[in-house]
């Protein structure tokens, strides 16, 4: 059995980057997407679903050196179930109302941002001609030990 989710969005804030204890980098992403459409009567609606994304080794410093609170990605990997609900994770918001998020972990994360559009939306000066960063593999089985995530209990959040 096999799944693959490729979205593509905005970051809606700067990365977060940690380590696990046994010295792993994950960085985690917070990436809405947009969609428009129109309803049967005329009305105009705006859609947007945010996705908690988390990263790992090489892929997840790369990301937290270049991404900024704005920036446009294409991400691809594999949707991340609650453990509690077997589907997103859900809560209750400070409002009261219910809330989910729909988490993922990341196999490969593109940059489609230019460095002109990054820096424009604030982004710092430490950006190079790196446009994308990518493990080149196809699926998990060709990832190198550095880009697997590690088991759940060594995960510090």
């Amino acid at each position: 059995m096999y799944q693959k989710l490729v979205i593509v969005g905005n970051l809606g804030r700067d990365p977060e980057m940690r380590y696990t204890p046994s010295g792993q980098a994950v960085t985690n992403l917070s990436v809405a997407t947009n969609r428009q459409y129109t309803t049967n009567s005329g009305e105009r609606v705006k859609e947007t679903t945010w996705f908690r994304v988390s990263v790992w080794g090489k892929q997840a410093e790369n990301a937290n050196t270049y991404l900024r609170k704005g920036s446009k990605v294409l991400v691809e990997g594999r949707l991340t179930q609650d453990p509690a609900t077997g589907g997103p994770r859900i809560w209750t918001g400070q409002d009261g109302s219910p809330r989910a998020s729909f988490e993922m972990t990341a196999q490969t994360v593109q940059f489609l941002s230019s460095r002109q559009e990054d820096q424009a939306m604030g982004g710092g000066n430490n950006y190079n001609n790196n446009r994308g960063v990518s493990n080149g593999g196809g699926n998990y089985g060709n990832m190198d030990d550095s880009m697997m995530p590690p088991p759940d209990d060594d995960i510090p959040f």
